[in-house]
């Protein structure tokens, strides 16, 4: 991890359009509420009037009656079944991040509006590979609990929940002999249902279209504004800027940060990035790093079209959930895929509130500074961005425990254990990754080394020899991202590297 970059609506807007993709070694930690240059309003779609309201239940899980006699902490827990207010995304939380669920989470759920119970589901337990890396801030910020993988459920009032532990098997030497003991594992403590309502379904229309990838891609060379170039400077401290900056539509300080982060790429409060053909992007590319490109990269820059990508404004993201700064790593040379294992029970119009619920599940209840993947795609192949800092630049994500400096996290929306990903979502991961992976200079069906920072396949220091698109399982022993998932990614990379034009 290099620099620690808190950017603030307090620069202009100039300034901001001449934020580095890489960026200074030393932090800008300053939040002054000074005037600040916009977008005019016309350029600045609007997007909810306030934020999204969301909501958080967390329920203690108690042991379960028919297991009492068991006694001690392997007893089963859960929830009898029960009433509650509206969700839609559950998981199970627990105390302390380093002590794994050696056991099954089930849950079933009563849809809201029919009274209708579901069978049980089960909730993937593993999850601790998901994460910020061992020794940085974000890990020891004393904050993070241990969770399982959040599952999508649509929208709910009634639940119950049972977690059963393993059974521990061990011989005993015995007067008459060696003889097996079963008993069960002790389930960690301080185990509680988190029940995430991700706010209303309907965002105003921010969001892309359901069936088909954002934008028409279209030739745009992008250039970093001088100030004489920039727009109009609007009066007024910040947080007065963010106030009906269109009809009757409000934003917060922390919303026109994390969207000042995307330019020149799009304009303040935009919900989508729109694509841009081969002409465009290459141009861009240029204006955004030509002082670091060489000459044979200037002369041919690999890199694919930029797609299309819903912003964080675009799905509804509140931004005062997440930590105000951005953290940033030095480069990108490796992408890592994920699913959410979240279930594939989704429509793709319902995505934005998926990324909600796991944005919320994120950051409340596992108790990460924002959500952890760097970028997200739907079975309809459209790419939603992750985690607040731009998406040209290197931001540091929490997605491949042990590997996240110098990578991006993407997670493909859905579980691809037995189930096998869309086409659509396949061909997202590669324009997604031939684009920002061509910033960078890396060829996706290439091989690049990436330092441990400690995991349970490489120990902490280890410099380890990786596709440049890889399976999370490649860095962490897990089954993400699904064996399907994981079998199509030599396809991901083939079309990854055409997209380049290698």
């Amino acid at each position: 991890m290099r620099g620690l970059l808190a950017s603030s609506i307090g620069v202009t807007c100039a300034a901001a359009l001449a934020l580095p993709l890489t960026p200074p070694a030393t932090a800008v930690t300053a939040r002054p509420a000074t005037t600040v240059q916009a977008a005019p309003a016309a350029a600045r779609p609007a997007g909810p009037a306030t934020p999204l309201a969301g909501s958080t239940q967390s329920l203690p899980l108690t042991p379960l009656s028919r297991d009492r006699a068991l006694g001690g902490t392997g007893a089963e827990q859960g929830l009898p079944r029960r009433d509650v207010r509206s969700f839609s995304l559950l998981g199970v939380v627990w105390d302390d991040p380093d002590a794994e669920l050696h056991g099954r989470v089930q849950v079933r759920t009563r849809a809201a509006g029919t009274g209708t119970w579901s069978a049980w589901q089960d909730v993937e337990t593993h999850n601790a590979d998901h994460g910020a890396d061992p020794d940085t801030p974000e890990r020891a910020s004393g904050h993070v609990r241990g969770a399982t993988a959040p599952l999508w459920v649509e929208e709910s009032d009634g639940v119950e929940v049972r977690v059963s532990p393993d059974a521990e098997r061990r011989t005993e030497d015995t007067a008459d002999g060696a003889r097996t003991v079963s008993s069960s594992l002790e389930l960690p403590s301080g185990m509680r249902l988190e029940l995430v309502d991700p706010g209303p379904t309907d965002v105003g229309g921010t969001a892309g279209p359901a069936h088909a990838p954002v934008g028409p891609p279209r030739s745009r060379a992008a250039t970093v504004l001088a100030p004489a170039d920039a727009p109009e400077a609007a009066s007024g401290t910040a947080a007065e800027l963010t106030e009906g900056t269109t009809a009757g539509a409000a934003t917060t300080v922390e919303a026109a940060e994390a969207s000042a982060a995307n330019a020149p790429l799009a304009a303040l409060g935009a919900t989508e990035i729109p694509a841009l053909d081969r002409a465009g992007t290459e141009s861009e590319l240029l204006a955004l790093r030509s002082g670091e490109l060489t000459a044979a990269q200037r002369a041919k820059p690999y890199i694919g079209p930029r797609p299309g990508i819903v912003t964080r404004r675009g799905w509804g993201a509140d931004e005062k959930l997440r930590e105000k700064s951005f953290v940033y790593t030095k480069k990108v040379k490796a992408a890592f895929v994920h699913h959410t294992a979240s279930g594939n029970n989704y429509k793709c119009s319902q995505v934005p509130s998926v990324i909600r619920g796991i944005y919320r599940y994120h950051v409340k209840s596992m108790g990460w500074r924002d959500i952890g993947y760097n970028f997200l795609v739907d079975k309809c192949g459209n790419i939603y961005e992750g985690r607040a800092g731009g998406v040209a630049k290197p931001v540091l994500g929490a997605h491949t425990l042990g590997f996240n400096s110098n990578s991006m996290g993407i997670a493909v929306l859905g579980t691809f254990t037995s189930s096998k990903p869309s086409a659509a979502a396949v061909k997202g991961v590669a324009r997604l990754t031939a684009w920002k992976l061509g910033l960078f200079g890396a060829n996706p069906s290439g091989k690049t080394y990436l330092k441990s920072g400690g995991g349970n396949l490489y120990r902490k220091g280890k410099n380890v020899r990786l596709n440049v698109i890889s399976g999370h399982r490649d860095g962490f022993a897990t089954e993400c991202p699904g064996r399907q998932l994981y079998g199509k990614l030599g396809s991901a990379r083939t079309t990854a590297a055409g997209y380049q034009g290698r």
